[in-house]
């Protein structure tokens, strides 16, 4: 059914980084032929380690980071990998920097993850992108739809799912108040007035 809500664009970053997952560096060593080169070797948690010539300056031994191997589509480069050799190196893939996958625009250096991240696990998963992102345009009318709640209950509403009930339970603070107030709400009726006839 129609909502009447303009669909700008739908951005599914999970789609877009569905090749890319949480690999660690196992070992990074100097090109030898190139100085702004390493030669890492990859644990991408799917059998044999990968052979990666990485420029990134904080490629290191240890880290844990993105991985795109060979075939995948790089978004931010505009992309398709192959698997190469880099000055004599073999190449199986990428180590990935934020600007790559489109995410931010940081490239001084690939992505660098939490030690406890899962290797081999989705990438989109682990930083919670496997979220869709719909952009939507607010004609004058729909003044109601600019809030996420204005939004959801005209979903409920064409049977998109069921509206959740907001909390409105009183909040009791932690600590006394100098300030004390009382709001009079005889005047209640004029809050959301009707005129009609003119």
């Amino acid at each position: 059914p129609m909502l009447g809500l303009e669909v700008e664009s739908i951005d599914d970053p999970a789609k877009r980084l569905a090749a890319f997952t949480i690999a660690e560096v196992m070992s990074a060593e100097q090109h030898p032929d190139a100085d702004r080169l390493r030669v890492c070797m990859v644990n991408t948690g799917s059998g044999d380690p990968v052979q990666v010539v990485c420029g990134a300056p904080n490629a290191r031994a240890g880290m844990k980071g993105v991985f795109a191997p060979a075939g995948s589509y790089v978004p931010g480069i505009d992309l398709v990998l192959k698997a190469g050799n880099i000055r004599g190196q073999d190449s199986n893939g990428m180590l990935c920097s934020e600007r790559e996958m489109m995410i931010s625009d940081e490239h001084d250096g690939i992505i660098e993850l939490a030690a406890d991240a899962p290797v081999g696990e989705s990438f989109a998963a682990y930083a919670g992108l496997d979220d869709p992102v719909i952009e939507i345009a607010i004609t004058p009318n729909r003044a109601d739809c600019l809030g996420v709640r204005g939004v959801a209950r005209d979903l409920a509403a064409a049977g998109y799912g069921t509206l959740k009930p907001l909390d409105t339970s009183a909040h009791v603070g932690s600590f006394d108040s100098p300030l004390r107030w009382n709001i009079d709400l005889d005047g209640a009726e004029h809050l959301a007035p009707l005129v009609t006839g003119i």
